[in-house]
């Protein structure tokens, strides 16, 4: 269950630069390993006016923000770690989460479906990890 509500009356009284809608979410979640099921709302705001994206239109860009952050963000904290890195230093975590993020990406290329089992399986074999980046 998906519902959302849009407005434009809040625009004026926002201290925030090139809002032009804002939406509340109210969606219905099931946690897939025990069934448990809760209610979320979520509110947010977007630089998209009414005549540019109509409630349906701001729902499907929520969800793909949401899929992007379920498909890289979370596999890079579960899979690498990420927040636990001690690369802090000028250009260190940028540079980071560039190589984690090419990683992730030549290894979906690659057909993988599961990143960790394929970090892993990657690991002992170094000559096959080389031969992802077309060598």
């Amino acid at each position: 269950m998906r519902r959302i509500w849009t407005s434009e009356d809040l625009n004026g009284y926002l201290a925030f630069p090139n809002v032009r809608q804002v939406f509340r979410i109210d969606r219905l979640v099931t946690q897939l390993k025990t069934g448990k099921q809760t209610e979320e709302i979520c509110y947010g705001l977007t630089s998209l006016d009414a005549a540019e994206a109509d409630p349906p239109t701001v729902l499907g860009h929520n969800r793909r923000h949401w899929e992007i952050e379920t498909r890289l963000h979370w596999v890079r904290d579960m899979d690498y770690d990420e927040d636990r890195s001690q690369v802090r230093k000028e250009n260190g975590p940028q540079v980071m989460a560039t190589l984690r993020n090419l990683s992730v990406a030549l290894l979906r290329l690659a057909g993988a479906t599961n990143i960790a089992a394929a970090i892993r399986h990657m690991a002992n074999r170094p000559d096959k990890a080389v031969r992802l980046l077309g060598r």
